[in-house]
């Protein structure tokens, strides 16, 4: 029996509620889904760690168009960033975030505190062997290990039927789709398009460390790929000769500190020796302080090369 220091959770909601829940414990998001689930509704989840942006909103939407009712999370795992990383300084905008989630009548956010996911003695991590320590997982260890714990906490607590990434952590997605299958969950997750600004810069809560110079400069990523696509377009096939095209384009800008650019398979995460299976060119590089990262993906029809998902 769980126990609630609440009101009993109202028994229908609509899309037309005027006020979203929002659920602060894990006892209580338990039992939002396990309402949800015997009424036979489709339960959906947008993990998110806040400083909403038009892509988390865009996965929300879409979120809304296959599911109902529709749990957006917001928490900033501590577990995904570094002894040097931005964890203290990472974007927090909490009543900013509410009200553009309320405005899109969003049922409920989860959002619960540090202690609530992680209590004391705490002890067990989650890791997906062979796609988590390269690329961002060799820049940045452990990191993966803390985003597959926490989603896999998420995914057990909110029990959703489809969970929603954006396509900009290519990764991520890729490592979460693995975890989900070798664990035989039953969420379905789903990756939805990289959403970018006018100029191309794919949107990111890291883009609010830019300087308005840093802004401008950051542009050459999208550029970069834009190159390579004209690359691959062209008819061009040896990752190597795409690749040279891309850093062209990095190496013309003295403000950006190239971390890797790679094109590999977008199962295995491998290097590509050729372009016949779908592959990404991923990069990663720094502008000032702020680390970003960017990708497109390649599928192998013709080479299509695709910078918008």
């Amino acid at each position: 029996m769980l126990s609630h220091s609440r009101a009993p959770f109202p028994r229908e909601r609509s899309r037309d509620a005027i006020r979203m829940e929002i659920v602060r414990t894990i006892d209580w998001m338990k039992q939002v889904g396990h309402d949800a689930r015997v009424k036979e509704r489709v339960l959906g989840l947008v993990p998110t760690m806040g400083a909403l942006h038009e892509g988390h909103l865009s996965l929300i939407r879409e979120a809304q168009m296959q599911c109902s009712p529709v749990v957006v999370s917001i928490f900033v795992n501590p577990k995904q960033f570094g002894p040097s990383e931005d964890f203290q300084k990472y974007p927090r905008t909490f009543e900013s975030d509410c009200a553009a989630l309320e405005k899109l009548r969003v049922d409920y956010l989860f959002a619960p505190s540090p202690s609530e996911i992680y209590p004391p003695n705490f002890r067990t991590a989650v890791s997906v062997e062979g796609l988590s320590d390269r690329l961002e997982g060799r820049s940045r260890p452990g990191h993966f290990r803390g985003v597959t714990t926490v989603v896999l906490k998420l995914f057990e607590i909110v029990r959703p039927r489809f969970a929603f990434f954006g396509r900009k952590d290519a990764q991520q997605a890729r490592i979460i789709h693995q975890m989900a299958t070798d664990l035989n969950l039953d969420t379905n997750v789903v990756v939805c398009p990289i959403v970018r600004d006018v100029d191309g810069l794919a949107l990111s809560s890291r883009n609010a460390y830019l300087k308005k110079d840093e802004r401008q400069v950051a542009v050459a990523l999208y550029r970069s790929l834009e190159a390579a696509r004209r690359e691959v377009e062209s008819g061009e096939r040896d990752p190597a000769r795409i690749l040279a095209a891309l850093r062209r384009v990095i190496d013309a800008e003295p403000h950006i500190a190239l971390e890797y650019a790679q094109i590999v398979d977008a199962e295995t995460l491998e290097p590509s020796m050729n372009l016949n299976r779908p592959s990404y060119a991923l990069i990663a590089a720094r502008v000032g302080a702020t680390r970003l990262i960017d990708n497109a993906l390649i599928e192998p029809e013709g080479a299509r090369f695709n910078v918008t998902i």
